[in-house]
């Protein structure tokens, strides 16, 4: 996936530093017999630990859910794994995960009749599993308001773009066709609306003039990978706190600063052609 990418000039900044203001065999269980959990179980392992028990949720390769997993292999890191969960038994990420002995849940959506009655099976699996924090890392389906206002606060995502600029899909495109000569990601709390809640932290990767959408998509996918796993430690210590629809951080916290420029400043030779 990674091949020959341009070197990395991506920073990492708190929002507040940017101004951008039923059918059971639908089900299928791929863990690992050491690994089973059930909710006596994870009731246990809850009290034995502080770490954040953490569900990732998925629709593909899920890139953005192995930056998440190694991260949270570090023995100081707030969280840890509780399962992954991809929509799509086919999902190449759901393989990985079953492969590095992670739970792994495929819950097919398109088995269930509504939404409703495939969030329900949902959250069962997440109650199963301990889930005190959820992470999309592109799960490719809306939820209904039921789902969302259930783990308010407590559910993030990630979205390729400095959020509120370009929500939806084909960002990057739209990203280049405007002529913005920044980007960058997002990551926030879920709320009903796509793309939208507080916004946990943001990382700027600068626009080349000129260069194709794949470019600009590899940049700020590895711009992600940095800063999930960040904006996760926040949410799993317990820095932030939510007031009037906004992510308030304690005072101090230090975190890298943006730098707000096209990605060839200060590059000799890197400059367009115009």
């Amino acid at each position: 996936m990674k091949g020959n990418q341009p070197p990395t000039d991506n920073f990492l900044a708190p929002p507040a530093m940017i101004t951008v203001r039923d059918n059971d065999t639908s089900v299928v269980h791929n863990r690992h017999a050491s690994e089973m959990h059930t909710g006596a179980r994870c009731a246990s392992s809850k009290r034995m630990t502080s770490k954040k028990r953490v569900a990732i949720l998925i629709s593909g390769r899920g890139s953005n859910m192995q930056a998440l997993v190694h991260a949270m292999q570090a023995p100081d890191f707030p969280a840890e794994t509780a399962v992954v969960i991809s929509n799509r038994p086919e999902a190449l990420g759901h393989s990985w995960a079953q492969d590095h002995g992670i739970p792994a849940v495929a819950i097919d959506h398109r088995a269930f009749a509504t939404r409703v009655a495939f969030e329900a099976r949902l959250h069962q699996t997440l109650l199963e599993h301990g889930t005190d924090l959820i992470c999309n890392a592109g799960f490719m389906r809306l939820l209904t308001g039921g789902f969302v206002d259930r783990w308010k606060d407590r559910h993030l995502n990630i979205h390729p773009s400095l959020l509120p600029a370009f929500p939806g899909l084909d960002t990057h495109q739209r990203v280049l066709d405007s002529g913005a000569l920044v980007t960058g990601c997002t990551v926030h709390f879920v709320r009903l609306e796509m793309d939208s809640g507080p916004i946990i932290a943001q990382a700027v990767v600068g626009v080349i003039p000129g260069e194709p959408v794949e470019a600009i998509a590899a940049r700020v996918l590895e711009a992600e990978h940095q800063l999930y796993p960040m904006a996760l430690r926040l949410v799993a210590s317990g820095q932030i706190r939510i007031s009037n629809e906004t992510a308030h951080f304690p005072p101090g916290l230090s975190l890298p600063a943006p730098v707000l420029a096209p990605r060839y400043l200060g590059h000799p030779g890197s400059e367009p052609q115009r």
